[in-house]
């Protein structure tokens, strides 16, 4: 296996460390839950004629540069436009720079998770009449909602904490749930308004948000403490809490909670982390698959017979280091999606520099295409390319699940990370303020 240029590791920043230092401060037995996913509760006709003046597009969220490019979700994946994400961004720094606390997490953020860069743009979803696009800032801590015509906010939610992570949109694209990583809390909001629906609390560093059974659950995993460099086997105890919250999507009680721990043992897999990173449910929702720190592969669990199955370890890329230290957030593979008809697993091997479709019977891996950090992985509109974000040399690179081979590059803003499907107005070209 070969790369385009051998990476020089990096020692991280502990996360925890620079804000004591700046501020100071010290920071089962459950009802199984259903699989199979239900139909969208909006009926298919008023589906049909909301969506029939919309144009359905990819946003690509430039976490270091704060803005998202919108791009054509098939065929060519040209770019049509760009949205500024942090269009306040200069009463929001006054906002940190004024309150001690707030700037030590903020500075947290930009030594640790942001590799020296602040975090502008993490996660992102499109309103259902395309009007607006609702992201989470990770540094300023908020998720808001902006005017795709405009520019605009709209609306604008502090999360508790210190910092806004994740996030799932329900399948009625009414509700968007957040997580707050340093508060161990995940904030569901209405789109609409910005809203607080409601919350519940989680393991520590509530990461991938998940909705499941048409929107009836929703599911969050802990991933624990990934900014220090106690990162040695041994160290393991010192992460923190990880663990799967299930809560009930429209009351928001915890339903169930899931210890990978318990089952990667029970498998006899002492040896893998149980920090889950991103996840990959079946259509039917009878098996998830998801990445752990620290693991050039992924895992096979089986929802209704709650255990693991299967674990494949995907081949390490030569070049990369064996000092865990080195490996971004933890993270060896981060970046997972599943073909429509679930047949094919799309895998970012992040500190590998490659990514990878996997058959999911098999588990035989197809070519690996050369990719620098990889970061995220999703599925085009027309469902035949998986579309994944390479951090290392700002671009999208579409490969095709049919052949594994690579089809197209786009280049994008600095450092992208999530890739989500969403609408705008089938004439729009960006925003009138840009």
């Amino acid at each position: 296996m070969t790369r385009s240029a051998p990476r020089r590791p990096r020692r991280r920043h502990t996360f925890g460390a620079v804000v004591l230092a700046a501020a100071g401060l010290v920071a089962g037995a459950l009802p199984t839950i259903p699989g199979p996913a239900g139909a969208s509760e909006l009926p298919e006709q008023a589906r049909e004629a909301e969506l029939a003046e919309l144009k359905e597009v990819f946003f690509v969220g430039n976490n270091w540069e704060g803005t998202a490019d919108v791009i054509n979700s098939r065929g060519d994946y040209a770019k049509i436009g760009r949205i500024d994400m942090i269009p306040d961004k200069e009463e929001r720094l006054w906002e940190i720079y004024l309150n001690p606390v707030k700037l030590a997490f903020f500075l947290g953020i930009r030594l640790g998770p942001g590799e020296g860069h602040d975090q502008y743009v993490d996660d992102m979803y499109t309103t259902k009449d395309g009007k607006s696009v609702v992201a989470s800032r990770p540094s300023f801590a908020d998720v808001v909602s902006i005017d795709v015509v405009s520019g605009k906010i709209n609306w604008r939610f502090p999360v508790s904490g210190f910092r806004s992570d994740h996030m799932a949109v329900s399948p009625d694209g009414t509700q968007v749930a957040v997580s707050s990583s340093i508060s161990n809390t995940v904030h569901v909001l209405d789109m609409a308004t910005g809203e607080e629906a409601g919350n519940f609390k989680t393991g520590d560093k509530p990461h991938e948000n998940v909705y499941t059974d048409g929107g009836k659950y929703l599911w969050n995993m802990a991933i624990g403490e990934v900014n220090t460099d106690m990162d040695a086997p041994w160290q393991d105890f010192t992460k923190g809490d990880r663990r799967i919250t299930v809560a009930d999507a429209k009351t928001f009680r915890v339903k169930k909670i899931i210890d990978m721990r318990e089952r990667l043992d029970a498998f006899g897999r002492q040896d893998l982390s149980d920090a889950l990173r991103p996840v990959a449910f079946t259509p039917d929702e009878s098996k998830m698959y998801f990445q752990v720190s620290f693991f050039n592969g992924f895992i096979e669990y089986d929802v209704h017979n709650d255990k693991i199955t299967r674990v494949k370890t995907l081949p390490e890329n030569p070049d990369t280091s064996d000092d865990r230290t080195t490996y971004v957030n933890d993270s060896r593979h981060h970046g997972m999606s599943m073909s429509p008809r679930g047949d094919k697993l799309c895998i970012a091997g992040t500190m590998d520099d490659y990514v990878t479709v996997v058959n999911r019977e098999t588990l035989q891996e197809g070519p690996f295409v050369t990719a620098s950090k990889p970061y995220w992985a999703t599925v085009s509109g027309d469902g035949k390319h998986c579309v994944v974000s390479e951090s290392g040399t700002d671009q999208v690179t579409a490969i095709d699940f049919s052949t594994g081979r690579k089809v197209i590059s786009i280049p994008v803003g600095d450092h992208p990370q999530r890739v989500r499907l969403g609408h705008v107005p089938t004439d729009w070209t960006g925003p009138a303020t840009s």
